[in-house]
């Protein structure tokens, strides 16, 4: 059977109902795959560890390879069959589907963007066959509604998806995102037998070999131009220009498109047919379908926004994109009535401009007020013009200005274009998520503020101790080297996520937070930058404290030393004043034996003194005695017993001072005795003998008196210098006893300082302790304090996050309003 044959009605073909319904089970399958992602994009990239700029190639890679592929598909279905290359085409997107479910075993996301990858060859293959088949087979009174049940079925199905995705995380849980791929191994399994039984082979007659250097050409064109295009900042746009990841890809477009112009141009059958650019009308509906690919995209985000707008769980957005599906569910196959009545441009202005009204309702009203209500309004409203634009009415304006036999070609060259604009806008949209992200860092910051410096109760009162002590003169000498940690060091503690400065994967959980779990991602960035960066300011700290205590512990043993010292001084002092003691007391002594000498010498002195006086007496009186004696002539000789008693006498009074009278009477008796005158001149010579003896004595008494008065001299000098070295000694005992009494009270005054510093060094191992608790305190504090923001840090993220969704939403309205007025120079093909 042959492309141009074409079936009138299901009785002329039994099988047709169940071709039809693989065809369209092909189509829905396909068609979910990009809505089941979409609300679990998030997930699936926080699973795997990548931002939201890289997780949204999960979807771009699709479509970049879809794009690529579908010009292929639609040359390999003309020359091979739809037969086989749709089935191929199954068989191959369930491969990629079980491919990117065994990611999640591995946790890795290159896996996943293979089997993504070999998903958009097998879906570059189902959709324009399967429209193909439906526009070539379906006679022209009922291909519009034929295209509406395509356009319906992926319509509905893309949008289902979402919910689909929804429903099968709530159920697995979203650990178990790997389900979402393997939901559509059963249904391959099911087309590819029931296509085996019941699809025949149709293709076309040509006999022309495939254009394989065209293709080739193609691909690397397709491939350049979409991954320069999605590699564009266009926040950023002339830097990013310059970026290797996107001047070298546009170049080799640039450069390949007159290449290719040649080589298509020399093709037998070329695999892209440049007269369809060449024919205003089909050029029109191509910029058309782009403009569309692009704005379709915009509902690839419906499930973040609706999450982002009512605050509920990631992967619960889905549900939502029902509404969208719903009512683009009804307006697709209804677009396919009303186009048969009313023509293609009709149907597609209506859908471009309920569009346009949908954006608007969404970016003035719906975002401002975040309610269930608006949020369903507006996704009815984008339903609506979805439905009435997504695919058949240009469907049908490209098969109406084509030949039948270039069926294939043409539609695959509208999905191939269509496939370009859902490429690119996804590397746009995200950019504005993206964009709006960077500030929901500073927006939070500006909530919860920086974390407050830890209070210590030990520092304070260390300050206050340390304060009070240097008031002491004395005291602040030996707290020079004293360091005393300065809490103001915390203030490094760099918790503020607007400095740039957050590690990468924090980034990106910022970045691709929700309002369900921003404020937990807050606590955990928190959380990771206490434990990241207080260590080092708590280590910092705790070296300034050893400081202290080290200066602490170093006064304390100066102190130590010194006492030492002082009490070696003391004891030195000591043992000279015990000396000094035992010497004045040995002073005293030998002034007191001198003293008593003295006395001695004076009482042997006054002896003397009144000894020579009664010898000056008694010569006197024996002198006068003597002189009283007469002289005897010479030859009269005295008696033998006045003799006798002359000489008795005269020694009596020489030997005793107290018998002076006795003699004096005992000599005036012999005188006056008649007995003794004959011996008067004995008595004389005796007298005058005893005369001189006396005065021999009184001589030697004088000269002992005189060396006694001398002795006595020298004892009195001796006395005076032992009484100047008495008082001398005494001076400098008291001087040692002074001295004594300044180092003990020095000794009591380090022993207060020792005693204080001692304080001090307890107190600053108390506080050294004590940090790492405070610091742990003021963790919780800040934690804490984000929960009791939590509220506005969700409100924050909303508002925040709806920026970009409303800079989104302004790009759709704005291809839209591209759209109508490019539609509008549109004239219809009456005939085929």
């Amino acid at each position: 059977m042959n492309s141009n044959t074409s079936v009138q009605s299901k009785d002329n073909n039994p099988k047709l109902f169940l071709v039809l319904t693989l065809y369209l089970l092909g189509i829905f399958m396909g068609a979910i795959d990009t809505g089941i992602v979409s609300p679990a994009r998030t997930i699936i990239q926080n699973s795997l560890g990548v931002n939201e700029k890289t997780g949204i190639w999960m979807i771009t890679i699709y479509t970049l390879t879809y794009a690529s592929v579908i010009p292929i598909s639609g040359k390999l279905a003309d020359k091979i069959g739809r037969k086989y290359v749709y089935l191929v085409s199954i068989f191959l997107f369930g491969s990629g589907s079980l491919i990117c479910g065994l990611s999640s075993l591995f946790s890795n996301f290159y896996i996943l963007l293979i089997g993504r990858v070999i998903q958009a060859i097998g879906g570059g293959g189902i959709m324009p066959i399967a429209t193909a088949e439906f526009g070539t087979t379906f006679p022209e009174n009922k291909r519009g509604m034929a295209l509406g049940l395509v356009g319906a079925t992926y319509g509905i199905a893309n949008i289902l998806g979402s919910s689909i995705g929804s429903t099968i995380l709530s159920i697995f849980g979203t650990q178990n995102w790997k389900w979402l791929f393997f939901v559509n191994l059963p249904i391959c399994l099911v087309i590819i037998i029931g296509g085996i039984l019941c699809i025949k082979n149709n293709k076309s007659t040509s006999t022309e070999k495939i254009d394989k250097l065209g293709t080739l050409m193609l691909i690397c064109i397709i491939v350049s131009l979409l991954y320069g295009l999605m590699n564009i900042d266009f926040f950023n746009f002339k830097n990013s220009l310059q970026d290797t990841s996107v001047y070298p890809y546009l170049l080799t477009f640039i450069i390949l498109i007159p290449i290719f112009i040649f080589v298509e141009n020399k093709a037998k059958d070329p695999i892209l047919n440049f007269e369809y650019f060449l024919n205003p009308r089909i050029l029109i509906v191509l910029i058309l379908s782009l403009i569309v690919g692009i704005g379709m995209m915009g509902m690839v985000f419906v499930p973040q926004y609706a999450e982002n707008a009512l605050k509920i769980n990631a992967g619960s957005g889905g549900y939502f994109v029902a509404i969208l599906g719903l009512f683009a569910g009804i307006a697709a196959p209804l677009s396919g009535k009303l186009i048969d009545k009313f023509g293609a441009k009709k149907i597609l202005l209506l859908g471009f401009s309920v569009s346009m009204i949908g954006s608007l309702y969404l970016i003035l009203i719906a975002l401002k007020t975040n309610t269930v209500f608006s949020v369903c309004v507006s996704l009815i409203f984008m339903g609506l013009g979805m439905g009435f634009t997504m695919g058949t009415p240009l469907n049908y304006m490209m098969l109406s200005n084509t030949k039948i036999e270039e069926s294939n070609s043409a539609l695959a060259t509208l999905s191939l274009i269509r496939s370009i604009g859902t490429s690119i806008s996804p590397a746009i949209m995200i950019g504005f998520i993206a964009h709006a992200g960077l500030s929901v860092q500073d927006n939070i910051m500006d909530i919860v503020g920086k974390p407050s410096t830890p209070k210590i109760v030990q520092l304070e009162e260390l300050e206050t101790m340390i304060d009070d002590l240097k008031s002491d003169p004395e005291m602040a000498k030996n707290l020079k080297n004293i360091s005393i940690p300065n809490m103001n060091d915390s203030s490094s503690i760099n918790m503020d996520m607007t400095d740039g400065k957050l590690p990468k994967y924090l980034l990106d959980k910022v970045q691709s937070a929700d309002t369900t779990n921003i404020t937990n991602i807050t606590k955990e960035i928190s959380t990771t930058m206490f434990d990241e960066k207080v260590p080092s300011v708590i280590t910092k700290i705790e070296l300034n404290v050893q400081k202290g205590i080290d200066g602490t512990q170093s006064g304390i043993n100066g102190i130590e030393e010194g006492e030492n010292k002082l009490n070696s001084g003391i004891k030195g002092i000591q043992t000279g004043i015990d000396n000094m003691i035992k010497a004045r007391t040995g002073i005293n002594q030998g002034i007191a034996g001198i003293k008593k000498g003295i006395a001695g010498t004076d009482k042997g002195i006054k002896g003397m003194e009144q000894g020579i006086k009664k010898q000056d007496k008694a010569i006197n009186e024996m002198t006068l005695a003597y002189n009283k004696i007469p002289t005897i002539p010479q030859g009269t000789t005295p008696s033998d017993n006045e003799n006798s008693s002359n000489n008795q006498e005269q020694n009596d009074t020489s030997n005793s001072d107290s018998n002076s009278n006795k003699n004096d009477s005992t000599e005036n008796k012999n005188n006056n005795s008649s007995e003794n005158k004959p011996n008067l001149n004995e008595k004389k010579e005796a007298l005058n003998s005893q005369i001189q003896q006396l005065k021999k004595a009184r001589a030697e008494l004088n000269t002992k008196l005189q060396k006694t008065k001398s002795q006595r001299k020298e004892l009195s000098k001796k006395l005076k210098n032992m009484e100047s070295q008495k008082k001398e000694l005494q001076r400098k005992l008291n001087d040692s006893i002074n001295k004594k009494q300044d180092m003990e009270k020095g000794f009591d005054t380090m022993e207060q300082q020792k005693k204080s510093l001692q304080l001090i060094l307890a107190k600053t191992q108390e506080l050294k302790d004590e940090i790492p608790k405070a610091f742990n305190k003021s963790k919780l504090d800040y934690i804490n304090s984000i929960e009791n923001n939590k509220t506005k840090i969700e409100n924050t993220l909303q508002s925040t996050l709806n920026l970009g969704f409303r800079q989104m939403y302004i790009t759709v309205f704005c291809v839209n309003l591209l759209a109508f007025i490019v539609l509008l120079f549109y004239k219809e093909n009456k005939t085929r």
